[in-house]
């Protein structure tokens, strides 16, 4: 990141900056023997620059952070002004737009929804908004102006009307002295305290009853015009007897009872008994004058303070407005110099601190490069003494020797361990498939053949029975089946018949529907043709109820035959049975009884479907409510036949018939009455009504569907804001807890830089977790949304599917009902049946006692079982416990073993270092031993295979160092292998070594 300069003045920078210990070195790599330790190097020092750069830019995130929550906090601020501007008009707006006729020009949608309309505009956009509204607020003012002036205007035609009223009283009653004197009027009830006075703060002048001249939202009485009506006076004048508001006469001042004329601004006593006289009209007049001119100038006055309010409020908010603005200012500012300050002081001492640390490092380098040591091959090695140096060699070659032996042991143990592996699978898949033989010769096998055979016997014996038992059970089935065959028959027979008479019944009424849903469309259009008609409509209007409560009696009868249908199937099953049976058991004289009791049945089959009339349910005839129909049907069923009941009924349907055809001709002549200009008008005012209704429905159900959505884009907005802002909040919390955690480390943990280091990747991880985490649950909120949107789909469907079969049930009951009857025809052959199997039952239990005798055999057997398996367990745990000695014994023996080599170990190397011990004693100078080791140190110089050149090759695969003429002598004699580890090498695999 970019730093800036610092300015010229600024006061941090007058004072003359510390003298620092060191000065930062560029980057040094050292001494580099290979690439890939280059390769290391580079790549440790490329990290350190990356966490730097790292911890920079989580210092910059965090900065630009706090400055958008101070953002987002000023932008909720001042729109918490803006909305509260015109608070004031608006309610005064309210006030007035109850009794004004300016309705259309009420409160907009747009400033109800002015603050969700703020969080999804730009910023370009916010200055156009807010110019619009302060238009709005201008245009608020000239309403609410115009709204007194017509609150004034509408008071002053009152006053007018009321003038001319009681001018007109004044002069009835003139014309009343000099006629003779009529008795008095009773006294009107007192009228109810209307509530829109008191509302509109007493600004109406006149307190009287209005029931048509109540304001709404068009204006006063829709046409700026009063009605005042000649019953004011009664309405006004009111009866209060008392001594405190009576006034007296001069004649009789103690006997006359007052009444009390009432408005907003008069109060003047009227004796009853008096009548109204010029001097009380003057009184009038003054006090209205009086009145009119007082609220004149309380109007004037009104208006002047609220455009004096409306200023100062102006003023007085946009100094509140600048005020807050400078605080705000005040307050960031103040915050960033505490940050800065404090910033600057934590990295003025962590500098010191490095810079500290730094001088410390730089003179223990120097200290190590004043005394290097030597290495064999001319190689330097700073801050280590000589002694250490061969020491460290030395060990180095002994733990080399402990590794190659430890090497060939672990060899030696893999090899073991996979002939261990194999021989376990062996053994594994010989458990798995065992041979034949094996099983054959156990003990079980020949206890379980025993039991097979004697079990295999006695099976034999129960299939035997078995089979018996089945013969006897078809045979049964057999003659019950021919049984059931037969009356199936006979009873498909009767559906038959009574199908195909249903069939026919059905037709004709699908015909008369056909026809009555014509009639009653060309009955619509007369209707729609002949509006202005009256007397004609009504009496088609009469004619058509009497045919829909005809119709409805016939339903009604057609469902009561359709009832003795079914009784009269249900007998004629059950004769059918009584038949088959007297067939079966009775001689030829039962025979010819059964066949006259079929015949009978027939005939009521036959008879039963003529109940239903097919045409009779658009046939107007004499109507009858269907509970007298009903009850008239029943007397007449009990002293009638069948064959009658049929001839009443075709009776009343050919008259059913003459009067359709009667209607059939009144409906011609009043097609034919009305033209065709008529009808063609009619079908476009009804077509112009239904699209406007259309129209109306469209823009209803779009602004519903526009709000419905507002609010859902609130909700889902807002609870998304406060869920992030809850688990920001936590993090925060976490984040400034380890911050103060940090804090008290922070002198112990600047000594361990690595430390810190795996601390902030720590940081960094649980940051990337926690943005992880947030990301998984915005997922699970959407796929939440779209399994809620497939529910509601999946879920209509289920509706469809529930329609759908509610109607199959309905279908299914039926049948089930049908199948009923068939049912109880069954019941009595399964009595008879069940009588064939309580005997089949006396033979099962004889059977079954057989068989609990060889259950009792089958238990002493599992009894046998039972105990050569707890033989077969004992063994088995015997076998454990031998397995398990085996193995300590065994892993005993590795580890003697193993301590036993540590320990051949340790006595070779003791005999090396005896073996040194003794060669410094037998030196008897320093010079004698240094000696010794620089011919050791030459002996490893030469090189390994010819053992005459020093070492100035290596190969790059194994990395072991010879001379080069024997790499090229073994390259060239086709002897490409390492001398020492036997690795294959090639042309570009050894290279040259120059050792300094």
């Amino acid at each position: 990141m970019a730093t800036k300069r610092p300015a010229v003045d600024d006061p941090g920078a007058a004072g003359p900056p510390d003298k620092k210990l060191t000065r930062f070195d560029p980057a040094q790599l050292g001494n580099i023997s290979s690439l890939e330790e280059l390769d290391v190097k580079v790549l440790v020092f490329q990290n350190k620059k990356l966490c730097e750069r790292i911890e920079q830019r989580r210092l910059a995130e965090d900065d630009l952070q706090r400055r958008v929550e101070q953002l987002e906090d000023r932008q909720r601020h001042d729109d918490a002004m803006l909305m509260i501007l015109d608070e004031d008009v608006r309610v005064l707006l309210q006030r007035f737009d109850a009794e004004t006729a300016d309705d259309s020009e009420g409160e907009t949608p747009e400033t109800t929804s002015f603050l969700t309309l703020l969080s999804t505009w730009d910023k370009d956009e916010l200055g156009q908004k807010l110019g619009q509204r302060v238009e709005f607020s201008k245009r608020a003012i000239g309403r609410l102006l115009q709204a007194f002036d017509r609150l004034v205007l509408r008071n002053e035609r009152l006053q007018r009307a009321l003038r001319e009223h009681v001018l007109a009283s004044a002069t009835d009653s003139m014309a009343d002295d000099e006629k003779p004197p009529a008795p008095p009027p009773p006294p009107p009830p007192p009228p109810p305290p209307s509530s829109e006075t008191s509302a509109t703060g007493g600004n109406d002048a006149v307190d009287m009853k209005k029931p048509k001249l109540e304001p709404d939202a068009t204006g006063a009485t829709r046409g700026d015009s009063v009605d005042t009506k000649p019953d004011y006076l009664d309405t006004v004048v009111k009866k209060e007897p008392g001594a405190s508001d009576s006034v007296h006469d001069d004649n009789n001042a103690s006997d006359t009872n007052d009444c009390k004329l009432h408005s907003d601004s008069v109060d003047v006593k009227v004796p009853v008994g008096c009548t109204t006289t010029p001097s009380l009209i003057d009184i009038l007049h003054m006090d209205l004058a009086d009145a009119l001119q007082q609220n004149k100038q309380l109007h004037q006055l009104v208006t002047q303070l609220h455009q004096r309010h409306h200023e100062n409020t102006l003023k007085a908010s946009e100094l509140q407005d600048t005020v807050t603005a400078a605080e705000t200012c005040n307050a960031e500012l103040r915050n960033k110099v505490d940050d800065l300050e404090y910033d600057y002081e934590k990295a003025d001492q962590r500098a010191r601190k490095l810079d500290r640390r730094l001088a410390d490092s730089l003179q223990k380098l120097r200290g190590y490069e004043e005394d290097p040591v030597v290495h064999e091959g001319g190689r330097t090695i700073s801050g280590v003494s000589k002694n250490k140096f061969d020491e460290i060699s030395a060990e180095l070659e002994e733990q080399r020797e402990f590794a190659t032996t430890r090497l060939s042991e672990l060899e030696k143990l893999s090899k073991d361990h996979h002939e261990a592996l194999k021989e376990i699978e062996q053994l594994r898949m010989d458990l798995q498939h065992l041979p034949e033989h094996v099983i054959m010769d156990s003990s079980e096998y020949k206890c379980l053949q025993s039991q097979f055979s004697v079990l295999y016997n006695e099976s034999m014996q129960l299939k035997t029975q078995h089979e018996e038992t089945r013969n006897l059970l078809q045979t049964s089935k057999i003659g019950h089946l021919r049984h059931i065959e037969q009356m199936e028959s006979d009873e498909l027979t009767c559906q038959k018949k009574l199908r195909t008479e249903l069939i026919q019944l059905e037709d004709t009424l699908a015909q008369v529907r056909k026809e009555y849903e014509m009639l009653r469309i060309e009955f619509e259009q007369t209707l729609a043709a002949n509006e202005q008609t009256g007397p004609i409509n009504r009496e088609m209007r009469h004619l058509i109820q009497s045919l829909q409560n005809h119709n409805q009696q016939l339903k009604g009868e057609a469902g009561r035959y359709k009832r003795r249908l079914k009784e009269a199937n249900a007998e004629l099953s059950k004769l059918k049975s009584e038949g088959a049976a007297q067939e079966a058991s009775k001689d030829e004289a039962s025979m010819s009884s059964s066949s006259g009791t079929t015949t009978a049945g027939s005939t009521g089959a036959g008879t039963a479907p003529v109940y239903v009339p097919p045409k009779a349910e658009a046939e107007p005839v004499v109507l009858k409510k269907p509970d007298e129909d009903e009850k008239d049907f029943d007397v007449k069923d009990k002293g009638r036949s069948e064959s009658e009941i049929i001839k009443d009924l075709r009776a009343q349907l050919k008259k059913n018939q003459d009067s359709q055809k009667e209607m059939k001709l009144l409906l011609d002549m009043y097609k034919s009455s009305s033209s065709k200009e008529n009808r063609d008008k009619v079908q476009l005012m009804k077509a112009e009504k239904k699209a406007r209704q259309e129209v109306e429905d469209l823009h209803n159900h779009i602004r519903k569907m526009q709000e419905a959505e507002r609010k859902e884009r609130r909700k889902l907005a807002d609870d998304d804001a406060l869920r992030k802002i809850k688990k920001l909040e936590d993090t925060i919390s976490d984040l400034q807890k380890s911050l103060a955690a940090q804090k008290q480390r922070e002198e112990a943990l600047l000594s361990e830089m690595d430390v810190t280091g795996q601390a902030f990747e720590d940081m960094q991880e649980q940051n990337m977790r926690l943005l992880q985490q947030l990301k998984e649950k915005d997922d699970a909120n959407f796929k939440l949304m779209s399994e809620r949107i497939k529910s509601n789909q999946i879920h209509k469907l289920l509706r469809e599917e529930k329609d759908s079969s509610a109607e199959q049930v309905a279908t299914l009951h039926g049948q089930v009902q049908a199948q009923n009857q068939v049912v109880r025809k069954l019941e009595e052959k399964e009595r008879i049946l069940q009588n064939n199997l309580a005997t089949v039952e006396k033979e099962l239990s004889l059977r079954q006692q057989a068989m609990e005798m060889h259950k009792r055999k089958a238990v002493e057997s599992a009894q046998a079982a039972a105990d050569l398996k707890l033989r077969l367990d004992k063994y088995q745990s015997q076998l454990k416990e031998a397995q398990v000695a085996v193995a300590e014994k065994t892993a005993h023996l590795e580890k003697e073993s193993f301590k036993f080599k540590r320990m051949q170990e340790e006595v070779a190397s003791l005999r090396r270092k005896l073996e040194r011990s003794k060669k410094i004693e037998m030196a008897g100078a320093a010079d004698e031993v240094l000696m010794e080791e620089i011919k050791e140190y030459k002996e490893q110089l030469t090189c390994p295979s010819c053992k005459v050149k020093r070492k100035d090759a290596v190969l790059t695969k194994c990395f072991h160092v010879f001379c080069l003429e024997c790499l090229k002598t073994r390259y060239e004699t086709r002897q490409r292998k390492c001398p020492k580890c036997n690795a294959g090498f090639g042309a570009n695999d050894y290279h040259r070594l120059y050792l300094t």
